[in-house]
Formats: structure tokens, C-alpha cells, sequence
């Protein structure tokens, strides 16, 4: 695979934690590799000079690259320690001995022991993890120990030993660390709840564990006891980054299969996932084309049938959203709503939105790479379907983004040649407008761009898409008034839900076929604006450029704002409000201000 074919793969590839596999051109499995973004990983083997000759063979190698998307970096590891170990591809090497990751396990046997182990015995026993450091598993452990009493002798602590009295408490008891079962001084009930707490803790459930580090790091702290305090904080930031629960392996789930299903209007898109022993050794993704009246339980079922068979699966129990028809009597159906089935079926969705993702990216390609001949064809025919006195080869939108009451922003894109010309983007803060007003907004972000492109002698557009209908491009054609640049390029408006196309001074409506080329430039144009424009939006709030707008009233907090936001959704729902109603959500002082500010004439 050269680095110019594979610059084309790459794109497909997510930014995401996961592990790749390598294939020859048999489709024979060469190397799997685990990342925290996958993307920049296998980038590195096709755009740095490698000295290794073993890299470098398998790089001359590579075909075809596959990939599984995890939640984490740690089920990342997971993923790649079972899928070796399965596989046994040529160029891995470190993985393919007896070598694997610790577990933690809960012996079967009275007064259980809980202690770190590499081999995973079906005796009964409870297995935890696997876990992919042992030095934080010690640590975990002796922090256990620390605040939950057990035993850590090898006893057989049998009923009737206790009761023959044959053995004494050890220094652990001594030491406060064990309540001496030995001694029949701890019964089997209490010991039972210990365990339960240290099962919380090594499920991920430390929530307890720290509220109760933290008064101990308090009490401390107050106590002028800085460096137990201190130990007691660095355990607290250990369990708070600690991750003992793996989604992608897993010994209590056994062998399973997993199918979820993404519909669209034309087609599907179904992942499947094969469970074996605990860890994920198949995952594939498959697009399938609706045909008539399809539902998507038909479609599951049958995709789920083709590919058990395509994986010589032997799972008797398969993990889906809702209930499907199964070929086999034996086969139990799950349809998981919490725990660790529910956390497979959520990984199997989110890997088959990747899938669906990067079908449409090739699906957007494909259109972009239209020949020129084409795209002229497209732009003479939205010039005849607008009657515009010229081809128009560089088209502009505009749209205005706002959420809740917030100050809004707007956006700009440019295609020329009916492609987007992304370096003419444009980001508008609104600088004039108070509150929120669509149609202000408008004539601003349209005046200050055609106003610069006036004063520097630029280009004007052919056409100009006002997103919004009537009103906003009436509130545009104001300034383009202003400007004087009125007939020196055509203005449309185009409505949000009819798609209608709004000329000025026009009362009906202009509708183009729906599936007509014209029409979908238009609409591909609409959504660009779209996407831009909300992005913007959302980094805008994400970096707290503005505020609600009730914060800007006199004598309002952000926690007012925020409560009120909360119990009525809205700041238009909230302006709609009586007194009464206002006082009762905040009181009757912080009531008459807002009631005020919003109905000044009363």
C-alpha cells in the first residue's frame, strides 16, 4: 500500500481509542495494534521513515486495515491481548506466549480471600478485571486493606475447625485489619457485607470509598496532620482515575453474540459482534439496502442469521435492541436496559455509526469528485430553475445559530463551481442586536459582509442564500439597500421546513422538484451552513463568550437565570409568564425584576 492510497484510507479512519488489524492482499491477518487514536497510530506506519526492517515488511505488506472502535484506551489494551491470542498474527510477538493481563478474584470458600492471580480457574470462584497494571491492582488492594477488614491467611476456616477452636488471631487481627473469623470473633453475615463493599470498589464503584476518604482527609487536614492528609488525597485522585471495569473483556459473559441496527430511509447499517469466553474476537459492519415495506426487526433478523452463520458462530444467546426472530429454538434472545450486555450493545452501536459515518464521507467524496462537466450542468440548471441573469458560480449562504435566550451568532459558507470554498468561510459574533432577534441579526451579518467586500473591491456572489424564509431576507434586502448594491447580485430565501424558495417582493413561493440536482445543491449548501454555523455556536458556549440573556438583567445571577431556564425550558416561555407564576419558581423581589424587564409598558 503506497502512502498516496493509503492517504485516501485514512480519512476513514476515526480519531478515536480502538485497536487495527493489518491484512495482506489474502485477506490473511498480519499485525494488530492497539491506539488511543487510531488515526494518528496507523498514520505513523505510512508517514515516517521507519529503520526496522521487520516494520518496514509489514508496511509493503498491508492491503486492507480494519479496525474496532472501544470506549477506552484500557478496553483498547484488552481488546488487543485477546485478539492476538486468538489469531496468532505472524508479525505480533509479544502477546502470543501464556503471558496475559492480572485479575483479582474472590475465592470460593468460607470467609473468601481476595488476592491478585494470572490464571483464570473455573472453580467458581468470582474473577474481577482483567486489569491492565498490576501496580495500580496492589495499590487498589492495599487500599482494600486498609479500610476493609478480611483475611489474608490460607486457613481452612471450615465451621467446624472454628468450632473445635483450632485456631488463635494472628498480629492482622492485632493490627485492626481482621476481625479474626478464625476465632468465630466475625460471623459469616458481617464478613459478607465487607465483601460486598470491596465488589463496589473493584466494579467501579468507589463513590463510597471516597466520600468517605475525603472526611477522613478533612478531619486530618483540620488536625494541622498535612502529610496523612496528603496520602489520603493522592489515594482519593487514584481512585477517582481508577478503571477496573472492561467492556471489551469480560469472564462472566461467556459466548455470546451482539447485533444492533441503524436505519435510514434507503438503507441499514448492522454491526455484529462475536463474544468468546468473555472478550470480543469478531466485529464486522455491513450495509444493507432496504427493499419494499422492510422493518427493522426483519432486517436485523435476517442480517443477524447470514452473519452467525458467515462466523460459524455457536453462541446461544445473542445481545439486541429490541426482540427479533431467531432460526434456532435454543437461542435465547437478551435485550439488555443496564450492565455489562448493555454496555456491549452500546459499543456495538457506536461502531456501526462509525461505519455509517465513513459511508457517508465516500458518498460525499464521490460527489464532490463530479466532473467539471457535471457541476456545470448543475449550476446551469439552478440558473434556468432561478432565472438568474448569470451562471452562478460563487454562491453564499447565510444562517443564524441561537440557543435558549442565548446571544446568537451566525455563519457564512462559500461554494464556487459548486464546491465548498472553505478558506471563504466566515464566523459572525452579533455586535448590534439585543436579545434575540433573527431578523436584526440578518441585516447585520449581511451589511458587514458585503460592506467589507464593497470597500476592498472584491468579487460579489451570484447568488446569496438567506436560510429562514420571508422575513430574513426581507431584513437582508434592507441592507443591501443600504450598500446599493441592489441588482448586483440575486438574493433567494429559503424556508426551513418547506424548502420553498422566496424571491423578494414575491408572495408565492418557488418549489423545485425535490430530487432535482438544482434542488439538492441548494439543500447540500443549507446543511453546510448548518453544520458550520451550530459548531461555532457550541465552541462559542463551550468557551463562555456569552451569557444567558437573563443575566443581563439588572439584578439577576447566573443561578436565578439558571433556575428558571430549568423549570420553564426557555427564555420566550419565561417572557410569556405572569407575576404569580415567576414568584413562585423565585421569589417575589427577583419576580417584579424579570416581570419588569420583559413588560416595561405595564
Amino acid at each position: 500500500m503506497t502512502r498516496e492510497e493509503f492517504s485516501e484510507i485514512a480519512k476513514s479512519l476515526p480519531h478515536q481509542p480502538g485497536c487495527y488489524k493489518y491484512y495482506d492482499g489474502q485477506q490473511v491477518l498480519l499485525y494488530v495494534g492497539k491506539a488511543k487514536d487510531i488515526r494518528k497510530r496507523v498514520s505513523s506506519y505510512f508517514n515516517k521513515t521507519v529503520d526496522n526492517y521487520k516494520t518496514r515488511r509489514l508496511v509493503s505488506l498491508i492491503k486492507h486495515i480494519d479496525f474496532t472502535v472501544t470506549e477506552t484506551e484500557h478496553d483498547a489494551f484488552l481488546l488487543e491481548n485477546s485478539l492476538i491470542k486468538h489469531y496468532q498474527p505472524r508479525f505480533n510477538i509479544d502477546l502470543k506466549d501464556d503471558k496475559t493481563y492480572p485479575y483479582i478474584v474472590i475465592k470460593r470458600e468460607p470467609f473468601p480471600r481476595v488476592f491478585i492471580t494470572r490464571k483464570l480457574i473455573r472453580d467458581g470462584s468470582e474473577y474481577l478485571g482483567p486489569f491492565t497494571g498490576v501496580a495500580r491492582v496492589r495499590e487498589l488492594l492495599q487500599l482494600i486493606k486498609n479500610n476493609i477488614p478480611l483475611r489474608t491467611c490460607n486457613l481452612n476456616l471450615a465451621s467446624a475447625n472454628i468450632a473445635k477452636g483450632k485456631y488463635k488471631v494472628c498480629l492482622e487481627y492485632h493490627l485492626g485489619n481482621c476481625k479474626a473469623p478464625c476465632e468465630g470473633l466475625q460471623t459469616e453475615e458481617d464478613y459478607a457485607n465487607n465483601l460486598l463493599q470491596v465488589r463496589h470498589i473493584l466494579k467501579g464503584n468507589t463513590g463510597e470509598v471516597i466520600r468517605f476518604l475525603k472526611n477522613e482527609m478533612m478531619t486530618l487536614a483540620a488536625e494541622m496532620k498535612f502529610e496523612k492528609a496528603e496520602l489520603l488525597r493522592q489515594k482519593i485522585e487514584s481512585l477517582q482515575h481508577y478503571q477496573s471495569k472492561s467492556t471489551v473483556v469480560n469472564p462472566h459473559l461467556g459466548n455470546l453474540d451482539v447485533a444492533s441496527i441503524l436505519s435510514e430511509e434507503n438503507f441499514a447499517f448492522v454491526n455484529y459482534m462475536m463474544v468468546s469466553s468473555g472478550s470480543i474476537i469478531y466485529a464486522n459492519t455491513v450495509q444493507i439496502e432496504k427493499h419494499l415495506d422492510e422493518t427493522d426487526e426483519e432486517i436485523l433478523s435476517l442480517a443477524l442469521a447470514r452473519l452467525r452463520d458467515h462466523f460459524n458462530s455457536n453462541a446461544t444467546e445473542v445481545i439486541v435492541p429490541f426482540s427479533v426472530d431467531v432460526t434456532e429454538a435454543e437461542i435465547k434472545v437478551a435485550i439488555p436496559k443496564l450492565g455489562d450486555k448493555k454496555k456491549l450493545l452500546d459499543l456495538s452501536f457506536k461502531n456501526a455509526e462509525v461505519f455509517r459515518e465513513e459511508v457517508r464521507r465516500k458518498n460525499t467524496l464521490l460527489l464532490s469528485k463530479k466532473s467539471e462537466d457535471m457541476q456545470m450542468k448543475i449550476l446551469e440548471e439552478l440558473q434556468q430553475a432561478l432565472q438568474l441573469s448569470e451562471l452562478p458560480v460563487h454562491i453564499e449562504c447565510f444562517d443564524n445559530s441561537n440557543f435558549q435566550g442565548a446571544y446568537p451568532v451566525a455563519a457564512m459558507v462559500c461554494f464556487k463551481n459548486a464546491q465548498p470554498d472553505k478558506r471563504n468561510y466566515r464566523h459572525f459574533h452579533i455586535k448590534t442586536v439585543e436579545g434575540i432577534n433573527d431578523f436584526a441579526s440578518m441585516s447585520e451579518i449581511v451589511f458587514r459582509r458585503y460592506k467589507r467586500l464593497k470597500e476592498e473591491n472584491a468579487v460579489l456572489p451570484q447568488l446569496v442564500i438567506i436560510d429562514g424564509g420571508k422575513g430574513q431576507l426581507s431584513a437582508a434586502m434592507e441592507s443591501i439597500h443600504k450598500l446599493g448594491l441592489q441588482g448586483k447580485m440575486t438574493l433567494i430565501g429559503l424556508a426551513k421546513k418547506e424548502e420553498s424558495i422566496f424571491f423578494p417582493g414575491d408572495s408565492e413561493p418557488l418549489q423545485l422538484p425535490y430530487d432535482s440536482p438544482a434542488h439538492l445543491l441548494i439543500r447540500r449548501i443549507r446543511d453546510e451552513v448548518h453544520r458550520f454555523g451550530i459548531t461555532f455556536h457550541r465552541q462559542t458556549r463551550s468557551k463562555g463568550t456569552f451569557k444567558n440573556e437573563l443575566e443581563a438583567i439588572p439584578g439577576i445571577g447566573e443561578k436565578t437565570a439558571t433556575d428558571l431556564l430549568k423549570e420553564f425550558r426557555s427564555v420566550n416561555n419565561i417572557k410569556t409568564l405572569t407575576e404569580r407564576e415567576l414568584t413562585k419558581a423565585i421569589g417575589a423581589s427577583k419576580a417584579w425584576i424579570v416581570y419588569s424587564y420583559f413588560h416595561p409598558e405595564e
